[in-house]
């Protein structure tokens, strides 16, 4: 057993006692610091590692939840919407005297249906006189047109919706074609 002792002693003492520096330390018995210093470097690494999947996770997660509140929203206001087309044809009918009333009474409901599509994130697209552009319009009419460029919006037929930077509903329009 103090033979044992010994060759420790032997392959563990510094190097100060008389042997070369360029020696090279035997490797018989494992450097308990480096051991030590290699698991935390693993674990800091692993931790980083799962950190930085947490944050991605949560991003993830809350970019998921605006989208799905954006598409639920989106599918409300999409059914509004012919509402506030039927609004805006009863606010395009020729006035009269005894039907005055009745028009405030539809210009007011019209204008807060406007005021809670403005406050959900929904814009009006402007078609009228702009090129047809088919992510934005549904044409439904191809009319020459002698006064207009070609494929310039001529009529709006329906109003178009975005929702943020989403299309709600294309804009059926009546496009200009060469004479």
């Amino acid at each position: 057993m103090a033979e044992l002792n010994e060759n420790a002693a032997a392959e563990v003492a510094p190097e100060g006692d008389g042997s070369s520096a360029d020696a090279p330390r035997p490797q018989t018995v494992a450097d308990p610091i480096d051991t030590l210093q290699r698991e935390k470097g693993a674990l800091q690494d692993r931790l980083l590692r799962t950190a930085a999947e947490f944050d991605n996770y949560r991003k993830r997660m809350d970019r998921e939840r605006r989208e799905l509140s954006e598409y639920a929203a989106a599918e409300v206001l999409k059914d509004l919407l012919p509402i506030l087309d039927n609004f805006e044809r009863a606010l395009q009918a020729p006035v009269t005297g005894d039907t005055d009333a009745l028009r405030k009474g539809v210009e007011l409901i019209h204008k807060q249906m406007l005021d809670i599509l403005r406050k959900r994130g929904v814009t009006a697209i402007d078609a009228l006189g702009a090129d047809f552009d088919p992510n934005f319009h549904q044409a439904v009419i191809h009319e020459p047109s002698g006064s207009h460029r070609e494929g310039e919006v001529m009529e709006e037929l329906q109003r178009g919706y975005l929702i943020g930077d989403r299309l709600l509903r294309p804009a059926m329009v009546k496009v200009a074609k060469p004479s």
